[in-house]
């Protein structure tokens, strides 16, 4: 038995189909990506790390090396004389094993 099916057993199927929100498209994640070969995920607010290396490893059939946790906190926003408040989320720095990487432009076709 290889380690990543042991994590994604551990796990329920629905449940990790459901922890990663989508890619973090901006400058520093391009960057990282570049420099660093890791991606960086958005993820639900309960995500713990072995779920999140389970979940990526099970959609995207890579290896992944390790997982760091970066919590956003929601900005303050003005509307009119009324303050509101963004949502706090989560993101994950997931760095891929050796000579793996994700292409999400293939996904998107096939």
């Amino acid at each position: 038995m290889s380690a990543p099916n042991n994590n994604a057993r551990q796990f329920s199927q629905e449940r990790l189909m459901n922890i990663l929100l989508g890619p973090q498209v901006s400058e520093k994640a391009t960057y990282i990506a570049d420099k660093h070969e890791q991606v960086v995920f958005r993820v639900t607010p309960d995500a713990t790390k072995p779920e999140i290396k389970a979940a990526v490893e099970l959609m995207f059939k890579v290896n992944v090396d390790k997982v760091q946790i970066a919590c956003v906190k929601g900005k303050q926003k003005r509307f009119g004389s009324m303050m509101g408040r963004r949502k706090d989320w989560k993101k994950a720095y997931v760095c891929l094993a050796a000579g793996q990487e994700i292409n999400f432009a293939a996904n998107e076709q096939g």
